[in-house]
């Protein structure tokens, strides 16, 4: 038997590390699972041959906003190619409207809700003829399949029916318990795929905090993996003489003394080239973090920081807690030495968000001066609390992925239009690099920041 994980990431240079977990803690099958890494940019022609060429039995495809349009265009041709291969999904994009996803996707035998590493193993053993799919926890799926299937040991004389995918009823079964992320397999071994890529690695799972628009919210028990394990997957990156370690962890300070003991360790066994990129809540950063900070390489770690609004009204309706005269403190500190890359974020279309509203924030952040400024457009994700409440706010989104807001009660179409022209000036005259001592220049010719990049939209 043959299982085929397929991941369409958005840019070659990102790498799935969905996928290479999966197949790193699929136990006694893992030799009987692929990997299938392709791009938004590919022809779907291409992938489906590369499909066919590998003649899985299997294939389960990591969904998210920004694949999830291709992944279904992609699924609905490959039954036809591959009439006999189970199609199952997976990934944040589909664990939260299952039923709606398989009522909408004949071809689909199932979905894998939320963290797969054990789910997929246990999916695995039954395709072995162990156990029963209904006692597997974390799975949406077809009745048929278990019906017609039965313990499927040789796929090659017990396929599915396409009229028992089309009929059967949709069954659930209890949700998947959180993963130990100590019993995890760590998911690199061959490097050599991942040249000229971004590597992805997770420390932790979970977040603290409960922002109203972020799936992260949902997971609220922040596990970590054991230090000394981290230490050693480090090191074999360092070893590696990997570029760049883009950490998932959605807050890597949260920890404090954690926090410490990694900023010592990397600081400790730099190579000279390895880059680590961490998402962290800058306005809880203590003094001695600040001066590991200061410490470190020249570019050697770089930080995004998540500040989406200095207006307290907007913060207090997503339920982030963030005090912005902290963050800009924080954010000075680390600059005094110049060696640390920031990345500050604003989301644009939040609740009570109005022009004038993001005009404040974005001169508040641009008086920063952070190596990037990304404007980012709200995106109404299915399962966030945002998501269940869009329409009592007043939000409007487009239906297709990314959900990314149209309009709202403060904020309209048109004046987003005028947005997005801003984002696209700051990312052409300020993220460049390209033109740092012109917009200075420039900016004295103007009242704010705001007006300088908004009037250069008009322009253009």
């Amino acid at each position: 038997m043959k299982l085929l994980l397929a991941a369409i990431n958005a840019k070659y240079i990102h790498s799935n590390l969905a996928v290479y977990s999966l197949r790193a803690n699929a136990g006694e099958w893992k030799d009987q699972v692929e990997i299938g890494e392709y791009t938004i940019n590919h022809l779907r022609g291409d992938i489906l041959a590369d499909i066919y060429r590998r003649k899985p039995d299997v294939v389960a495809f990591s969904c998210y906003i920004w694949n999830i349009e291709y992944v279904k265009a992609i699924l609905r041709d490959l039954k036809k190619i591959l009439p006999g291969a189970d199609i199952w999904l997976g990934g944040p994009e589909v664990s939260y409207d299952c039923e709606r996803i398989l009522k909408e996707e004949k071809n689909v035998c199932g979905i894998l809700v939320g963290e797969g590493e054990t789910t997929l193993r246990e999916l695995l053993s039954w395709y072995h003829g162990q156990g029963e799919l209904s006692g597997i926890k974390g799975l949406v799926y077809r009745k048929g399949i278990e019906d017609e299937g039965g313990r499927r040991s040789d796929l090659a004389e017990n396929r599915i029916e396409a009229a028992v995918l089309t009929h059967s009823v949709i069954c659930r079964t209890p949700p998947r318990d959180y993963e130990n992320l100590d019993t995890l397999s760590f998911p690199y071994e061959d490097m050599s795929h991942f040249r000229n890529r971004i590597i992805y690695y997770e420390s932790s799972r979970g977040c603290p905090f409960s922002c109203s628009y972020c799936l992260s919210s949902i997971d609220k028990r922040v596990r970590f993996r054991n230090l000394e394990l981290v230490k050693r997957e480090l090191q074999f990156f360092l070893d590696q003489r990997v570029p760049q370690v883009k950490f998932v962890d959605r807050t890597f300070n949260v920890n404090h003394e954690r926090t410490r003991e990694l900023l010592a360790f990397i600081r400790e066994r730099d190579n000279g080239i390895t880059n680590f990129h961490f998402e962290i809540s800058a306005d809880i950063l203590d003094e001695t973090e600040i001066e590991l900070l200061q410490r470190l390489r020249s570019g050697q770690v770089q930080l995004e920081i998540g500040v989406q609004s200095t207006n307290a009204r907007v913060l207090q309706e997503i339920h982030r807690n963030a005090d912005f005269s902290k963050i800009a403190l924080r954010v000075r500190e680390i600059q005094r030495n110049h060696n640390v890359h920031q990345h500050l974020d604003l989301i644009a279309g939040l609740p009570f968000g109005t022009m004038e509203e993001f005009q404040q924030s974005f001169n508040d952040v641009y008086a920063l001066r952070p190596q990037q400024l990304q404007l980012g457009f709200l995106k109404v994700l299915r399962g966030s609390e945002l998501g269940y409440r869009a329409s009592e706010l007043g939000i409007l989104q487009t239906d297709r992925p990314p959900y990314e807001v149209l309009s709202t009660k403060w904020l309209s179409y048109g004046e987003l239009l005028r947005l997005k022209g801003v984002e696209e000036m700051v990312e052409v005259y300020y993220n460049s690099r390209q033109f740092d001592r012109t917009m200075e220049l420039l900016i004295l010719e103007f009242t704010d920041a705001f007006s300088l990049y908004s009037t250069l939209a008009d322009f253009y």
